[in-house]
């Protein structure tokens, strides 16, 4: 996930911010599947096989990469799980003007993988949303030529006829100025969608497309937040004699209708990213994200589409994310680091039935944790001078939750000391001296823990 773009639609009685993001992914016409986004941006990861194994014991066959991590695809070698591979906005420059450097990047990040007993690897994302407005232009003459030289050399490989290219797109690639059915690309982006829309259908790659109703309730005071779900709302939009009853509906058709405009309005879509943050905001949490994903795995699995393509879901859908990332960026905002599924270490964080085999999530396996100690700040130091650790602290440590709407957010002065302590304690792998910060720290085998605001201790070895 990248930068966030508004799309406008209207309802009555306000505006609806509806967040599209297009991003990369899937096979042609399959059928359809729960899939997830593995992200890798922390600052403790599990191992690359124990998060296969993860995978594989929740019998989830189709993960999105979103770079050519050597260990990882390792990892996924002989897995049977179904693969897409991005190649950073960085690469662009060089992949569309030289054929040679996309040759060297298709041997070093899929030939060296593919094969018998190898990773199945079924798409290649060229870029990371390139048309983003905020880029001003930078990637957008670079997609065709680097997306071109992709293909010949996936062709030279004997590649071409089961890897399929595909380029993630933004949401503000969009227009529209009311309803899902007026939705349209960018005036300035006709002419190179048309292109990039022809080639992914010639080549049976569909497009992808990143929807996240929280971003929609995150920036706007006036989205109604049931519209964010899909338990039924009062604020329906209502197009013509088609009725939205949830966002990701909105969102999703909004999408049928631009590419309609352009002649493929039958084109195959993937959602490539959608999920919700489980801390880090007032609407992010436990509760909140199990039944947004829960909503969603069901909605998709009754098959009954959108008004735009009714009994038409899409081809597969790929959850934001697989894992917490603590070491994200927290620019959108600190609910960046709370989208997994399962918390950093693999845990399940809420029992969510992804109508594959299991009823509930099951949580990582062989995962070594180190003692079950905390530090704290010590009741008898003077803390008047604690502001500088705290921020030496969490300038390396992830204190997101202790924020405004986090879960940590009202555990108090003293709390907040200790939580920030404890986070830099455990991320140096609980090493007595990192808890010392002048004597204001102490390490306590008492779990510090308060209701939903939990203390981390199992930084594992």
């Amino acid at each position: 996930m990248q930068h966030k773009t508004n799309l406008i639609i209207r309802f009555s009685g306000g505006v609806l911010l509806l967040w599209l993001l297009c991003g990369t992914l899937v096979p042609t016409m399959v059928e359809s599947a729960i899939g997830v986004n593995w992200g890798t941006i922390s600052s403790h990861r599990l191992k690359p096989t124990t998060v296969v194994d993860l995978l594989r014991q929740n019998k989830i066959s189709k993960v999105k990469l979103f770079e050519a991590d050597s260990d990882v695809l390792r990892a996924l070698m002989g897995s049977g799980i179904q693969v897409m591979v991005g190649i950073p906005n960085e690469m662009l420059p060089f992949l569309s003007s030289s054929p040679a450097a996309s040759d060297l990047w298709v041997r070093q990040n899929v030939s060296a993988y593919v094969g018998r007993g190898g990773a199945d690897i079924r798409y290649v994302a060229v870029g990371n949303e390139p048309f983003l407005s905020s880029y001003n232009g930078q990637y957008q003459n670079l997609i065709m030529p680097a997306i071109l030289n992709m293909q010949q050399s996936l062709v030279k490989a004997n590649l071409a006829g089961y890897i399929k290219l595909v380029v993630p797109c933004n949401a503000d690639a969009y227009q529209s100025s009311a309803l899902p059915s007026q939705g349209a690309f960018r005036p300035e982006l006709t002419q190179i969608m048309n292109q990039l829309v022809q080639f992914l259908n010639s080549n049976g790659s569909p497009f992808v497309v990143n929807i996240y109703p929280f971003l929609s309730l995150y920036n706007n005071g006036d989205f109604p937040q049931e519209y964010a779900f899909f338990e039924g709302t009062t604020h329906a939009v209502q197009d013509g004699s088609n009725v939205y009853t949830n966002a990701f509906d909105g969102n999703y058709d909004t999408l049928v209708a631009a590419l309609t405009k352009l002649g493929y309005g039958q084109m195959p879509i993937v959602i490539g990213e959608i999920g919700w943050p489980s801390d880090g905001a007032i609407d992010a949490n436990i509760t909140a994200a199990k039944v947004f994903n829960q909503g969603l795995i069901n909605h998709i699995a009754s098959n009954k589409g959108t008004p735009l393509r009714p009994n038409a879901p899409p081809m597969d859908v790929y959850l934001f994310s697989l894992l917490d990332e603590g070491a994200k960026s927290t620019l959108p905002g600190n609910f960046e680091r709370h989208w997994g599924i399962f918390s950093f270490d693999g845990q399940a964080k809420y029992p969510l039935n992804l109508l594959l085999g299991n009823k509930e999530l099951k949580n990582a396996r062989n995962v070594e944790y180190l003692p079950s100690r905390w530090c704290v700040a010590n009741p008898s130091g003077d803390l008047n001078n604690v502001v500088n650790h705290m921020r030496l602290a969490c300038s390396v440590a992830d204190c997101t939750t202790l924020n405004y709407g986090g879960s940590c957010n009202e555990i108090g002065e003293k709390g907040n000391i200790s939580y920030a302590f404890n986070s830099y304690y455990q991320l140096q792998m609980q090493d007595s001296r990192s808890c010392n910060f002048d004597g204001l720290g102490m390490v306590t085998f008492l779990d510090p823990s308060v209701g939903d605001c939990q203390f981390s201790c199992r930084r594992y070895r």
